[in-house]
């Protein structure tokens, strides 16, 4: 049994990964916003705090998974929204570093959360973790990110960055969004759908983490996506078929650009072809690596 702290524990990977932790007997610790609003979902085994304050200098903790931030893709990127996906993120883990500082007890591990924008907009070439970026508003977000977190370093905890892909899942992500117009027969390819999406399936980033967790050789950046990334064009025709809908209704680039701006333009018609190099160096064998067995296990289940 191990003690975790958490932050972003009540979004979409979050919650999957506290109810995976209580349900193997594993006790946590949840900063949020509203603790009033999820105390007593997990039973005795989570605990949700407002504020870093919250927790003791004796509290101890095995791990720390830091995955708060503001959704990147939830409003257009205002100079205003971009301060809060830079505060939301690069101020948190820099209040969770102080509070680490402070325990008289250091975690073992701490996982951090990023995201494959670090690359910026890339053509078809796969990126590994050694890959070049394309300098732009995405990767100096994660850049400034993953060097706050590094901070723990200096604390001798072992830090692992996840430069997470676009998770699927049937409760959140970008499923949640896309689910409606194509159920509805409405959907479509992005632009020229040529833009390369490197997915993965929430119960990968959830056995991902558990790796990182439990094995003390791993260290440092590792890309937390399937190893097959398909094209927009693709990923739509997938979509399609597994809800049994056509797929008529493309979005066209100039459209996109005028509903979202910026990040329309980097969010919907780039891409990145990320590859997940260490992970499967490590050994880590994806449970859903192919696009259309995950979409059926996400959309078929009970």
């Amino acid at each position: 049994m191990a003690n975790f702290l958490i932050t972003g524990g009540t979004g979409f990977i979050g919650r999957v990964l506290v109810q995976s932790l209580a349900k193997a007997g594993h006790h946590a610790t949840v900063i949020t916003r509203q603790p009033a609003k999820y105390a007593g979902r997990m039973g005795d085994t989570v605990h949700y705090v407002s504020t870093f304050g919250d927790i003791k200098d004796n509290a101890v903790f095995q791990a720390v998974i830091n995955l708060g931030g503001e959704g990147i893709g939830d409003k257009p990127w205002s100079e205003k929204r971009k301060q809060v996906l830079f505060d939301s993120r690069i101020g948190l883990t820099s209040h969770l570093v102080a509070c680490l500082k402070r325990l008289n007890t250091k975690p073992e591990v701490m996982i951090s959360g990023s995201a494959i924008g670090w690359y910026g907009a890339q053509d078809e070439r796969p990126l590994g973790e050694d890959s070049e970026f394309h300098a732009e508003f995405t990767h100096d977000l994660c850049q400034q990110w993953e060097d706050a977190a590094s901070e723990v370093k200096t604390l001798g905890i072992r830090l692992c960055i996840i430069r997470l892909g676009l998770v699927l899942g049937n409760k959140g992500g970008v499923l949640k969004r896309l689910l409606l117009p194509f159920r509805m027969g409405l959907g479509g390819r992005i632009g020229t759908g040529k833009q390369m999406m490197s997915w993965v399936h929430i119960d990968d980033v959830i056995k991902a983490l558990n790796l990182l967790i439990n094995s003390p050789q791993l260290e440092g950046v590792f890309n937390v996506t399937a190893p097959g990334s398909v094209s927009n064009s693709e990923f739509t025709r997938c979509l399609a078929s597994t809800l049994s809908r056509p797929a008529f209704f493309p979005l066209p680039s100039v459209v996109v650009k005028l509903l979202f701006g910026e990040m329309g333009d980097r969010l919907l018609l780039q891409g990145q072809n990320v590859v997940p190099n260490r992970f499967l160096e490590s050994g880590y064998a994806f449970e859903y690596p192919v696009l259309e067995e995950a979409l059926a296990q996400i959309l078929h289940s009970k």
